[in-house]
């Protein structure tokens, strides 16, 4: 008897519901290798990555130099006995130290967002002795329990009620709804600089200063959930800095691991550390900052620092941007409109169906974009920080047959 193909087995034994969604939208190639922003299949053919990953891949796909320092520590410790000194996690934390704005200071190192999300909570109360948490709707913090609790959309907290008590959500953007809310009982405001599963919603230039000024007056820590955005994803090495605002945690992943390792990060003020001081063991992580995922991550920095890996988003962004909003223009019926910082960019359809139907179109001209779980009308585009101009190039070609191809079905939602 024949052996079942893969993703009839994906749908056995892993997860049914997606496995009919990747048979629906025609994804049933096996991802086999890849370099740069270039993913091959088991048949060869290449795919032009432009989902990273969900913005894990900003160094591109196996950078020489990472994946040469993975080797290496491979070759002496991966795993720590957690009881001896650990020399790559001491490096990366102090890497950290240096490298991200204001007082931040120490680093605890986890495996994922959602675990940096679930530590910033519990270090936010611990240090202030308050309950109260203030986001904002839309906002994707993870899906673990505190993570979702304080994520913006009903629809993957409703099966899991009841989340943490004492949260607040707001509308995003909106600093007057914030003063409303924050208080000298508020532990923290946790938002994202640009929230990208919500639709890569860029706020007012006052709203992240206004955050730091109420939370100053308040007593309350800003958490920046930079999960997504940080790590040059936006055009500067953290997105709060294109408003010159330093939280006093911060949440960091994806693009930590240079696409190699699965790594996560908090980052924080003093303050925010203090319980530390009389109860270091408060909150442990057994896998966290580990030789090879702390050696990797330093890594991934020190080659985002030294080939500029932001200002190599920020320019290749700045050429991306202006010629989709001009497809964007021409079919005012199909796009509503084209928006990001970098290359954290979304197009958002008029109607809802017109992002999946896009989807669809890009796949079969094997390019690979993504879409955003809280925002239906809005597809992603997270490519690499070293996407070549000619891939540039031809995500523009594609992305205008792709609207031109859905322009012509004339689909409802």
């Amino acid at each position: 008897m024949d052996e079942p193909d893969l993703l009839t087995r994906y749908e056995q034994f892993v997860n049914p519901g997606l496995g009919r969604t990747f048979r629906f939208m025609g994804l049933g190639a096996v991802e086999h290798h890849a370099s740069g922003a270039s993913v091959y299949d088991e048949d060869g053919v290449e795919y032009l990555d432009l989902s990273s990953g969900y913005g894990v891949i900003t160094h591109g796909h196996l950078h020489p130099r990472i994946v040469a320092r993975a080797q290496e520590q491979l070759t002496r410790m991966a795993m720590s006995t957690r009881l001896l000194l650990n020399r790559p996690l001491i490096e990366l934390s102090e890497l950290l130290a240096r490298i991200t704005p204001g007082d931040l200071h120490y680093s605890f190192l986890v495996n994922s967002g959602a675990e940096a999300m679930e530590a910033a909570i519990k270090f936010a109360r611990a240090a202030t002795g308050r309950q109260k948490l203030v986001s904002t709707i839309g906002a994707f913090h993870g899906k673990t329990l505190g993570a979702l609790s304080v994520s913006g959309r009903e629809l993957y907290q409703e099966p899991f009620q009841p989340l943490l008590p004492a949260v607040t959500r707001v509308p995003f953007g909106d600093l007057a709804a914030m003063e409303q809310v924050v208080d000298d009982t508020t532990a923290a405001v946790m938002v994202e600089p640009i929230q990208g599963e919500g639709g890569v919603i860029i706020p007012p230039d006052d709203y992240l200063p206004g955050l730091r000024k109420l939370c100053d007056r308040t007593g309350a820590l800003l958490i920046a959930d930079e999960v997504q955005t940080g790590i040059a994803r936006t055009g500067r090495l953290f997105a709060v800095e294109h408003w010159g605002v330093a939280p006093d945690l911060m949440a960091l992943a994806k693009a930590l691991g240079g696409g190699i390792m699965p790594v996560g990060a908090v980052v924080g003020t003093p303050r925010a550390f203090s319980f530390f001081d009389s109860a270091p063991l408060i909150h442990t992580s057994t896998f966290g900052g580990n030789e090879l995922a702390a050696a990797v991550a330093a890594e991934a920095l020190s080659v985002a620092i030294d080939e500029d890996l932001a200002g190599q988003a920020a320019s290749k962004g700045a050429y991306l941007l202006p010629r989709l909003q001009a497809i964007a223009a021409e079919y005012p019926s199909i796009i509503r409109e084209v928006r990001g910082k970098g290359l954290l960019i979304g197009i958002e359809g008029v109607e809802a169906g017109y992002g999946g139907a896009l989807m669809a179109e890009l796949f079969d001209r094997h390019v690979l974009v993504i879409h955003t779980l809280n925002n239906e009308r809005v597809i992603r585009l997270l490519p690499p920080a070293v996407i070549r101009q000619d891939q540039l190039e031809r995500t523009v070609d594609e992305v205008g047959a792709a609207v031109r191809a859905v322009a012509a079905m004339g689909i409802d939602e």
